[in-house]
C-alpha cells in the first residue's frame, strides 16, 4: 500500500507554492493599481456570463495554477471594487489585506468553530476577538458574543435572546401560538429592513412592530416610545423589546440611546442596539457622549465587515449577559460527545448562536485588530467621519448641489441644476433627476454612490468606510456628480421633448 495517497485535488508543497506566489502575485498588483481601474466595469449579466462561457462540467481536471491564474482574471477585470478608493455605495468596507491573508489561513486549517473540541485555539482566538470589540465599543461588561455572517444574523440572534428572555416562560416547550398576550417591539420608522424579516420569521408578525416616527433631529421620538408602550400594556399587550439605532443606515443618525435605555428598564424591555455601521465610532473620543447609553443595553448587533475594514462575512453579536444565548440556541442531542471533561471556561460556540458548523471568521478581525490597534481605528474612522464631512461643505458650496444631511460618514446630498426653480412640479422632476444620475453614476465606473430618501428628497448618498479615500477623492465627486447630472438633464429635456 502507498504511504501517501494520490488524489485529483491534492496539491504537494512544490506545486502550491507555484500556484500560491503566483496568485499573491496578482493580488498584489490587483490591490497596488485599484485606484487606476474603474469602481465597476457595469457590464450585463448576459456580457458577463459569455465571458466566462457556458460549457458543461469538465470530465479531465486541469492543473491548479492555470485555474486560478483564469479565476484572479475574471474577478479582477469584471468586478464591482468596494476597495475602490471611490466607492462610497453601500456600507461595504475596503477590505484590509491582512484579513484576506486571515481567510487564507483560516481556510488552511478549516477549524469547525462550532466546538470548542474542534476549534480549540480558534474558539479562544473567537472569545478574545469578541472581548476585543467589546471593550473597543465602551460595552466592557463581563459580556459574551458570537461572530456571525453580517448585520441581519447577528440582529436575528439578538431578536431571538429577547424573545426567549422577555417573552413567556414556556415559549420553547408551547411556542408563541399559544400566547394569549400579543408580544410587540419597538423601533424606530427608519428602522433596517431585518427587523420585517425577523419579525416574519420568528413568528411574531410583521403586524407586532410598532414604529416609532421621528423627531426633528431624525431620531426616535423618546417621548412616542413610551406613549405607545404605555397604550399597549393597558390594551394587555405584552411589549418585549426596543431597538435603537446606531448609525442608521440612509443618514447615519444616531438615536437616543441613553433615552431609550431609561425606557427600557422602567418598563423591563430588552434594549437592542443595532449599530451594524455605526456603533465603531464610539472608539473616536470626541464621539463617546453620541452613544452614551450602550453600557446599558443587552445586547448590540455591530459588523466588522463595516466600519472595521474586515473582508465578507464578519458579524458580531454581544450579549451582556451570555447565559441568553445559551437559553435561546443551547441543546445537547446524544450524538454531541463535545462535553466531556471541559473545564468550567470552556466555551462551544454552537451554543451561541444559529450555526453549529461554522467557519473561522474571527481570525481575520483578530488580525486587524492587532495591526491596527486602538490608536489606529481612532485615526481611520474619525478620518472617515471628516471626509464625509468635507463632502457635505463642498456640496453646500456648489451652486448645482444641495447638501442634505451629514452625520457620521454618511453625507446625503442631490443635483439641483440652475434654472430647476422655476419648473412646475419641481421636487418630483428633482427626484426623477437624482434617481436617473444614481443609475448613471453606478454604471459609468467612475464613482459609486448609492441613494436616500430625506424627507420625501431623493438623494444621491455617500457613506465613507474606505481607508484609501483621500481628500483628492472627495473633491473630485463633485466634478464627477455635476458633469454627469448635466449629461443626465439633457437626456431628460429630450425625452421629454420628443
Amino acid at each position: 500500500m502507498k504511504k501517501n495517497r494520490n488524489t485529483p485535488i491534492g496539491m504537494g508543497k512544490r506545486e502550491f507554492r507555484k500556484s500560491g506566489y503566483q496568485l499573491i502575485d496578482q493580488i498584489a498588483h490587483f490591490i497596488d493599481s485599484i485606484r487606476e481601474q474603474p469602481v465597476t466595469t457595469g457590464e450585463s449579466p448576459g456580457a458577463l456570463q459569455q465571458i466566462l462561457g457556458n460549457e458543461l462540467l469538465p470530465e479531465e481536471g486541469s492543473p491548479a495554477n492555470e485555474i486560478l491564474s483564469r479565476a484572479a482574471s475574471l474577478l479582477f477585470n469584471h468586478s464591482l471594487y468596494n476597495g475602490h478608493p471611490k466607492f462610497f455605495g453601500y456600507i461595504t468596507s475596503s477590505p484590509a489585506p491582512i484579513g484576506a491573508l486571515g481567510d487564507l489561513l483560516a481556510a488552511t486549517v478549516n477549524p469547525n468553530a462550532g466546538a470548542n473540541i474542534l476549534s480549540p485555539m480558534a474558539t479562544e482566538i473567537e472569545k478574545q476577538t469578541i472581548k476585543w470589540l467589546a471593550s473597543m465599543i465602551g460595552y466592557s461588561t463581563p459580556c459574551g458574543g458570537i461572530l456571525v455572517s453580517g448585520g441581519n444574523m447577528a440582529n436575528f440572534t439578538a431578536f431571538l435572546a429577547a424573545r426567549t428572555a422577555k417573552g413567556p416562560k414556556t415559549i420553547k416547550e408551547e411556542g408563541i401560538a399559544n400566547d394569549s398576550q400579543k408580544m410587540l417591539v419597538y423601533c424606530s420608522t427608519t428602522t433596517h429592513t431585518w427587523i420585517d424579516k425577523a419579525a416574519v420569521l420568528f413568528g411574531l408578525g410583521t403586524r407586532s412592530i410598532r414604529w416609532i416616527g421621528t423627531a426633528g433631529d431624525q431620531k426616535m421620538n423618546n417621548q412616542l416610545l413610551e406613549q405607545t408602550i404605555m397604550e399597549d400594556l393597558e390594551k394587555g399587550y405584552h411589549p418585549l423589546m426596543v431597538i435603537g439605532t446606531a448609525g442608521d443606515v440612509s443618514t447615519g443618525v444616531v438615536d437616543d440611546l441613553e433615552g431609550i435605555a431609561m425606557i427600557c428598564k422602567k418598563y423591563d424591555l430588552w434594549f437592542h442596539i443595532d449599530g451594524a455601521y455605526g456603533i465603531p465610532a464610539a472608539v473616536v473620543p470626541e464621539l463617546q457622549p453620541l452613544f452614551s447609553g450602550i453600557e446599558q443595553a443587552d445586547s448590540i448587533a455591530l459588523d466588522p465587515h463595516k466600519w472595521l475594514y474586515a473582508p465578507l462575512e464578519a458579524g458580531c453579536t454581544l450579549v451582556k449577559d451570555p447565559n441568553h444565548l445559551t437559553a435561546t440556541f443551547s441543546s445537547h442531542p446524544v450524538y454531541y460527545n463535545f462535553s466531556h471533561d471541559e473545564e468550567p471556561e470552556t466555551l462551544n460556540f454552537y451554543e451561541y448562536g444559529f450555526q453549529n458548523s461554522r467557519g473561522f471568521r474571527a481570525l481575520k478581525v483578530w488580525l486587524s485588530l492587532q495591526q491596527a490597534g486602538r490608536k489606529g481605528y481612532i485615526e481611520m474612522i474619525r478620518e472617515d467621519i471628516q471626509l464625509a464631512g468635507l463632502l457635505y461643505k463642498l456640496a453646500r458650496k456648489h451652486h448645482e448641489l444641495e447638501a442634505v444631511t451629514n452625520h457620521l460618514s454618511i453625507t446625503t446630498f442631490r443635483f439641483v441644476p440652475a434654472g430647476s426653480s422655476e419648473r412646475k412640479n419641481r421636487e418630483a422632476y428633482l427626484n426623477k433627476l437624482n434617481e436617473a444620475l444614481l443609475n448613471e453614476l453606478q454604471k459609468g465606473g467612475e464613482l459609486f454612490l448609492s441613494n436616500a430618501v430625506v424627507n420625501g428628497k431623493y438623494c444621491l448618498r455617500a457613506c465613507i468606510v474606505n481607508f484609501r479615500t483621500s481628500k483628492k477623492d472627495i473633491e473630485e465627486v463633485i466634478d464627477i456628480v455635476v458633469r454627469n447630472g448635466h449629461r443626465v438633464s439633457e437626456t431628460l429635456l429630450k425625452e421629454k421633448s420628443s
